[in-house]
């Protein structure tokens, strides 16, 4: 969660949707050289992951990462994460709705909350104009509109809107 909002703060990425799932990350982002972006954001989260097994005393965990490793990588002892990396362009508001509506289901769809809003590592709760672990660019029909934790009045035209 640090990761995304210092990569928003320190690297001009404005996160419009996201949701953490336990073995995968689905974003939503706008900015100049994203690829290299969010690989950074890989690179960060992969070794406060393997730190974090290490004071743990995770070892099985560190032996399955450790056997992940392509033969290639030389300069790394564990896979965290996949190489591949799919960015995809939004073309259009149906695509973007679409896209939210994805991610924000993608709890519910693997039975671990019954509404998206229920699942805090997402943006759902943002999209609903309630308070979100991370604040985000709120998508609207017409333009981006920041939702901070410190305006919780402010309403998104919500589900409906998504689902269109």
């Amino acid at each position: 969660m640090d990761a995304l909002i210092f990569i928003q703060d320190e690297n001009e990425v404005e996160l419009l949707a996201y949701v953490i799932m336990e073995n995968h990350i689905h974003c939503i982002m706008n900015g100049k050289s994203l690829t290299r972006k969010f690989m950074l954001f890989k690179s960060f989260t992969a070794r406060s992951i393997v730190d974090l097994l290490k004071q743990t005393g995770r070892m099985n965990t560190l032996t399955k990462l450790k056997l992940l490793k392509r033969h290639h990588k030389q300069d790394s002892t564990y896979q965290v994460w996949q190489e591949v990396f799919h960015p995809k362009q939004i073309f259009s508001d149906e695509m973007m709705i679409q896209k939210i509506t994805y991610m924000h289901d993608n709890p519910v769809k693997r039975g671990y909350v019954d509404s998206p809003e229920h699942w805090r590592y997402s943006s759902a709760r943002n999209y609903l104009g309630l308070t979100g672990l991370i604040p985000v660019m709120v998508y609207g029909r017409d333009r981006l509109r920041c939702l901070e934790a410190e305006l919780p009045g402010i309403a998104f035209p919500g589900r409906a809107w998504e689902r269109g």
